[in-house]
């Protein structure tokens, strides 16, 4: 699932390719990624021009000037792509937007899991995805204190709080695994439990890692890749996911797979210690 560092790369990426262009038509050819009535979608969006692309954690966010923001989530394997025929397009690209310039904007979706709503701009964040969802790294509202506070709250794993997006938003299970190992945290230590000190480790550790992320352009590991086709590059930083069976890059102890929160969960039993 792209993580909040590949949505951003997506989001800089169309931002270079499709900002000023108006929708003349849509292709929907699976109903069910549209949120609502599609009749009222195309509707609303045919004759409308793009004028920004923005984000929140996962969220895309695609302004219109006609006073409408399309929220979509890739969830597991959504892309964009741009064409310059629709004949480019494979089977997986269910909407198709027809741009003013005269090429095409496609949405690619193998397992069909994403979702795109078209709300008025000033509702964005009343929609209750969005409302719910907790700061960002890397933003002024995403503090020590926070991250404390919203630790604090739970009894839950510290894994699966990072992966709730009410305490921090954006982090999926690669940025989790990444973090936890920079903060020395196991991953099923107690949330509540955590120190002063891991606290303020695993906060340095989210806004750098994340910000690391987004410089390589993300990362791929199966299907990913940005607006224009690249593969991200973070992959090849990556300290503690995925290396199951590896020497741990800080101290060598091989490094180990368990199930936390649902999820694959990689770390090092001998920098991430459970505390009892």
């Amino acid at each position: 699932m792209p993580e909040l560092p590949e949505v951003e790369t997506v989001r800089r990426g169309l931002n270079k390719m499709i900002i000023g262009q108006k929708i003349t038509a849509i292709d929907i050819l699976y109903d069910k990624i549209i949120v609502g009535d599609v009749d009222t979608f195309k509707e609303q969006l045919i004759d409308a021009t793009i004028a920004y692309v923005g984000r929140r954690a996962k969220y895309l966010l695609f302004n219109f000037d006609n006073g409408l923001t399309m929220i979509s989530h890739l969830r597991m394997e959504g892309k964009y792509q741009v064409r310059s025929k629709i004949s480019d397009f494979d089977k997986h690209v269910h909407i198709i937007f027809h741009l003013s310039n005269g090429e095409y904007l496609g949405y690619r979706d193998v397992r069909k899991f994403g979702r795109m709503q078209l709300v008025d701009t000033n509702d964005v964040t009343k929609v209750k995805s969005i409302a719910l969802l907790g700061p960002e790294p890397l933003t002024p509202e995403f503090t020590y204190q926070s991250l404390l506070e919203g630790l604090k709250s739970t009894r839950k794993t510290v894994k699966a709080t990072l992966l709730d997006q009410h305490v921090v938003s954006g982090l999926g299970n690669i940025y989790a695994d990444e973090v936890l190992w920079l903060a020395k945290v196991h991953p099923e230590q107690p949330a509540n439990e955590l120190t002063t000190q891991q606290v303020k480790d695993l906060h340095n550790g989210i806004n750098e890692d994340i910000k690391k992320a987004i410089d390589a352009g993300g990362t791929t590991i199966r299907s990913y890749v940005d607006a224009t086709g690249h593969s991200g590059e973070f992959q090849f930083q990556l300290n503690v996911y995925g290396r199951q069976g590896k020497p741990c890059k800080r101290c060598e102890t091989i490094i180990e797979k368990i199930k936390v929160a649902g999820r694959g969960t990689h770390f090092c039993p001998h920098c991430q210690v459970l505390q009892s």
